[in-house]
């Protein structure tokens, strides 16, 4: 397409990038809403405590075990990493690419990697390239 000017390329460019920039929050949004509502509806396997001596019983926790979770978004140099990044909505990643931390449902770990698949299926179904990953504590 031809401006007239230089003022009005830019103008142009400002608009087709808030356009972009809109679209990338829904996404992440939507995305952050699957993966809560993943979360609460998994159903963790209580955790039972022991005493490391004693072999005594001394309590359930019934969240489940302990742990982390995140989903993994590559490349980083992609528009929608830059997004995440600019917009302190991801980190980046030391493996690389970039990580949205899950930091809902306390410690749950099951909890925890049920929101990271379900924002990660929907990034993928939306053509980002994203996987869930995590650990346990």
């Amino acid at each position: 397409m031809a401006y007239a000017s230089l003022r009005e390329k830019i103008r142009a460019e400002k608009v087709e990038r808030l356009s972009r920039y809109s679209e990338f929050l829904s996404l992440y949004d939507e995305a952050s809403r699957l993966g809560y509502e993943a979360g609460r509806a998994a159903t963790p396997r209580p955790m039972h405590v022991y005493d490391g001596f004693s072999r005594e019983h001394i309590e359930t926790v019934s969240d489940g075990l302990c742990g982390f979770a995140w989903v993994k978004i590559r490349p980083a140099t992609s528009s929608f990493a830059r997004y995440m990044l600019k917009h302190n909505l991801a980190r980046t990643s030391y493996m690389g690419g970039i990580e949205i931390w899950i930091s809902a449902h306390n410690q749950s770990y099951e909890r925890k990697i049920a929101h990271a698949r379900a924002m990660a299926e929907h990034f993928r179904a939306n053509g980002i390239n994203a996987h869930a990953d995590g650990r346990l504590d």
